[in-house]
């Protein structure tokens, strides 16, 4: 074990290790190659122990983070990783794609005078340290003679799953796609998770119990009422969000314009980027994309990686206001996507040949017409008003569009379910505890709020794991 380091008082954190930006356009690879064990030790030593811990109120699965981060300082690698999975059932991914600059690291202390410390790297390494050199299965614990149901193998479920199986809950959980994983294997890119690092995760939350049932569409193949049946005490509901926005413009219905949602899950699940592929995708030519958050940057980057000549990311606010991490749109700037703010699309343009109709090329997307915006003043919820700029439209040439404005729950659950209330937007409601109108049934992360971070909806599976122990284990 290594002997403690002197405080590192730097203001500036160890920067991330990456693949170079022309080389890393063209391939799948991961982008971020992780801390070495030299660089994690020197950034450990930037931590301040703060003792009122501001840094653990702004995770949302409450990870107690200057301990692990102390484990690392002394380099007692192991016993990070154990304190980590105290509170995270997913340590390895969260380190890669949870926005810790707007949680954890934006209460740092050490963020007030410089940069914050990188915990979320350091979160990362350690979990890539227990998966590179330890080999010792999870200790089972003893069963407690209750089932539950989890339905949706996202990171609200398998975060609810994991804390249940830990203290002798019998799990099942049950996805309705071939891969265990959600959003975590249909919608992130490899480049950014790869499915790996997933697939270790879910195998360690299988060696604690935890079963897994895939090709099962709950609301199709069986009921939630059907799952009580079956013998189960309680469900949790985390289906997530999948049912994709549209804008409503003239144009989306042409051939080449696609979901983000469909796009990613073609490129990432089905493996469309393999030069023989099983299911179908466009790549090369020219890209549109429209939106500002992380699924629009993954969509984008993941086109370049397709054989794109260019990609552009059409956004109606400005830089200022895009939703996406900093990180992720300095990767795509590096990479030499084309950021079109202040734009917003108003009709997909597509090819027909009158003399032709049998002209393969008829009904195929040639170009989008935008156009420009300026900013307003706040609306109701204090976010400006993006403006149309009258007599300012203007025609791009692409061959496909990427609509990536956000997605809604999937209405399945809800209109198989008698009893289930959902707001307007087709979220299920919830007490605070996760419990939905319909006693023994829970439910958290998208499927709730909508379109969320992996982080919050890890931390509504936690919520819901405790009120599920206190109601099943009182009875």
């Amino acid at each position: 074990m290594a002997t403690p380091s002197k405080p590192n008082m730097t203001p500036k954190r160890n920067a991330m290790p990456t693949q170079d930006a022309k080389a890393r356009a063209r391939n799948f690879d991961e982008v971020a190659l992780g801390y070495t064990e030299e660089m994690a030790i020197d950034e450990a030593n930037r931590c301040l122990s703060c003792k009122n811990m501001p840094c653990v109120e702004g995770c949302p699965v409450r990870i107690h983070i200057p301990a692990f981060i102390e484990k690392i300082r002394e380099g007692d690698f192991e016993g990070a990783y154990q304190i980590i999975t105290k509170s995270s059932s997913l340590p390895a991914v969260c380190g890669r794609v949870c926005p810790q600059e707007t949680q954890c690291e934006s209460k740092c202390v050490r963020g007030i005078k410089g940069e914050s410390v990188g915990i979320g790297r350091l979160e990362r390494f350690v979990a890539d340290w227990h998966n590179t050199f330890c080999t010792d299965d999870p200790a089972r614990p003893a069963p407690n003679g209750h089932r539950v149901a989890i339905v949706g193998s996202g990171p609200s479920g398998l975060s609810c799953a994991g804390d249940l199986a830990k203290i002798g809950y019998e799990v099942t959980v049950f996805e309705a796609l071939h891969t265990a994983g959600g959003v975590l294997v249909y919608g992130i890119p490899e480049f950014r998770l790869p499915k790996r690092i997933v697939a270790k995760e879910v195998d360690t939350l299988k060696k604690l119990g935890v079963k897994i049932e895939t090709n099962v569409v709950i609301g199709k193949t069986l009921t939630v009422d059907e799952l009580f049946d079956m013998g189960y005490e309680a469900v949790f509901i985390g289906t997530g969000a999948g049912l994709p926005n549209f804008m409503g413009i003239p144009g989306e219905a042409l051939c080449g314009v696609y979901s983000a949602n469909e796009f990613l899950t073609r490129s990432n699940l089905m493996k469309a980027y393999l030069d023989d592929p099983t299911t179908p995708i466009r790549k090369g030519g020219k890209v549109a994309v429209v939106g500002g958050g992380n699924v629009a940057m993954d969509a984008a980057r993941t086109a370049l990686r397709l054989g794109a000549e260019k990609v552009s990311i059409i956004y109606r606010r400005s830089m200022d206001e895009l939703p996406a991490r900093r990180e992720e749109v300095e990767h795509a700037i590096e990479e030499g996507i084309e950021f079109c703010v202040l734009t917003n699309p108003t009709e997909i343009g597509g090819y027909y040949n009158p003399d032709d109709p049998r002209d393969p090329r008829n009904g195929f997307v040639t170009s989008i017409t935008c156009e420009k915006m300026r900013m307003g003043e706040p609306d109701e919820r204090g976010r400006r008003r993006a403006i149309a700029i009258e007599g300012s439209k203007f025609s791009m040439d692409v061959n496909t569009v990427i609509m990536s404005i956000g997605t809604s729950p999937n209405p399945l659950i809800k209109s198989t379910t008698e009893g289930l209330e959902v707001n307007r937007r087709g979220g299920i409601v919830v007490s605070e505890d996760g419990l939905t109108s319909r006693r023994g049934v829970y439910a958290g992360g998208d499927a709730v709020t909508g379109a969320a971070t992996v982080i919050s909806a890890m931390g509504a599976g936690k919520v819901a794991a405790k009120a599920i122990d206190e109601a099943l284990s009182s009875n």
